[in-house]
């Protein structure tokens, strides 16, 4: 096999080849030409953002024999034998890690170079040593040979001791930008005679998240399956998603079109597309509005603080998701809950003709608006019930009993006779607190405990029969649980009492039933057909 894979092929053997790293090559080349070369060097930064492809140049520069204004002459015998030179050690310290891998890189860093200048030792992923084998190096790098030079490369520089950056002249690695990105890639598309679209070109560079070895790699694959390269080559072989498709969905937001957003993640989940793409590409597209709006020129029905708010509500889904449950259904419930909080000045409202004497006036339909209210009348239901039932929990929580009930939920998780649906919220919650009529159940994300407590009378009917008593159960994020907590362990200090408090007060506020409401979407949205899943 003679094939080269494209990030080997065109992996850069000069500085000038070096993509995106401007103002650390520049300190590197004047290092050379200033002969201020220091014994020990640490490149940190994301992966495929040329590392270790400058450690070597670096390394092939300094023992150049004619450096040509700090670039490697490429004709002495030191650059032509560089590749199987003996002065140039490579090591991966994920497989030699330990300290006897480190000791015998000591025992030979005393040994003088064979042929150049310097005896150049490349370690990549240092991160990855043991304590004892840094330990061990620190004693070389304290006082090193003159003949011996350090060049150290890791992805995870919080790894790596103090003891070691303290001894080394450190560089960042940024990401590379989008477009010395596609720079890159339209130029290796064009040596190799690869048919790509611009919007392709686009994608690749978008999904390699600033490595080049990756973009590289994307594109080789792709290279091999058709003639010419389209987005949507790149949009159905890895779950990306179109920036048009984003800005339609931001499109349906503004507009609180609720039935055109479950449209929109029907799509999602058929076409298998990745979820943290899609975050990525929202919290992207939404970061452009906020500055819009800051700086004055949006005039669109988003204010500044619902798009934080929706922001730090994927940051926690990013951070905290859970694979038992489709991270679709919990995005698609952030989306649906922030249309209570667009504002309303810009949508173009609904009106009836009403004749009035001998003229024709417009009269806003009521309807939308209060099928908003309701949404923020619901939203308040579920805090008051929050509060009602985490206090009547307090006023007899028993240990004993919260022991029994997290057996029995624990069982639960493995019962037959459970729905997939309300399996996932069992595998996605746990009884924290209990007394014999109520329990509270935390979540890690609070679109998932507001989902549990919305459908809390057909979840606990399936649950129930497991139980000694009919329990009153309530779901909370694990914020708010420990918010809950402190305050509860507080009022014991200060011996403070809990009284029970009558939940029938809350009846007025109860949402309407679901079924009810699909009556009333039909009519808001003038559909011929409203598909309920």
């Amino acid at each position: 096999m003679n094939y080269k894979v494209l990030y080997r092929k065109y992996r850069p053997s000069h500085f000038s080849e070096i993509v995106g790293q401007e103002y650390t090559v520049q300190m590197l080349q004047n290092a050379i030409k200033m002969n201020k070369v220091s014994h020990a060097y640490l490149f940190t930064g994301p992966r495929g953002t040329g590392k270790t492809s400058t450690a070597k140049i670096f390394a092939k520069t300094i023992n150049c024999e004619h450096p040509i204004d700090g670039e490697a002459c490429g004709t002495c015998s030191s650059c032509q034998h560089f590749s199987d030179s003996p002065d140039i050690i490579e090591i991966d310290a994920a497989s030699n890690n330990g300290v006897d891998d480190i000791r015998e890189l000591i025992n030979n860093v005393k040994i003088a170079p064979s042929e150049g200048k310097y005896k150049i030792y490349i370690i990549d992923e240092v991160h990855m040593m043991t304590t004892s084998a840094f330990n061990a190096l620190l004693l070389t790098l304290e006082e090193p040979p003159k003949h011996a030079i350090f060049i150290m490369a890791t992805t995870n520089v919080e790894s790596v001791p103090i003891t070691i950056l303290s001894r080394c002249q450190r560089f960042n690695f940024q990401k590379i930008s989008l477009e010395h990105l596609k720079e890159r890639i339209s130029y290796v598309c064009a040596e190799e005679h690869i048919k790509i679209t611009d919007d392709a070109v686009s994608e690749i560079a978008y999904l390699s998240e600033g490595g080049l070895r990756d973009a590289l790699s994307l594109l080789d694959q792709l290279s091999s399956q058709k003639e010419e390269i389209t987005l949507d080559d790149i949009l159905t072989h890895y779950g990306s998603i179109s920036s048009k498709f984003i800005k339609d969905l931001l499109h349906f937001l503004e507009q609180k079109d609720i039935a055109k957003i479950h449209e929109v993640f029907e799509e999602l989940r058929n076409t298998s597309s990745d979820y943290k793409v899609f975050l990525k590409k929202m919290v992207q597209e939404l970061t452009h509005i906020a500055v819009f709006i800051k700086m004055g020129n949006y005039d669109g029905n988003f204010q500044y603080h619902q798009i934080k708010q929706i922001i730090f509500d994927f940051n926690e889904v990013m951070n905290k998701i859970n694979i038992n449950m489709d991270p679709y259904v919990l995005i698609e419930l952030i989306l649906l809950e922030s249309t209570q909080y667009v504002d309303n000045r810009n949508i173009e409202k609904q009106v009836i003709f009403e004749k009035k004497e001998n003229e024709v006036v417009e009269k806003p339909i009521e309807k939308e608006e209060s099928y908003v209210s309701s949404l923020e009348d619901s939203s308040g239901y579920y805090q008051e019930l929050k509060k009602i039932r985490i206090n009547n929990c307090f006023v007899a929580a028993n240990k004993e009993v919260l022991t029994h009930y997290q057996t029995i939920w624990n069982q639960l998780q493995s019962n037959s006779n459970i729905s997939s649906d309300f399996l996932s919220f069992l595998l996605d919650s746990n009884i924290v607190a209990a007394s014999s009529e109520y329990a509270i159940l935390v979540t890690k994300l609070l679109s998932t405990a507001n989902l549990i407590n919305q459908k809390m009378e057909e979840f606990a009917s399936q649950i129930l029969p497991s139980f000694p008593h009919s329990v009153s159960f309530i779901a909370i994020s694990q914020d708010e649980w420990f918010q809950e907590k402190a305050k509860y362990v507080k009022n014991i200090k200060e011996k403070k009492t809990y009284q029970l408090m009558d939940e029938s007060i809350l009846e007025e506020q109860k949402p309407k039933k679901q079924e009810e409401i699909e009556i009333f979407a039909t009519d808001v949205f003038n559909r011929d057909k409203i598909e309920v899943v």
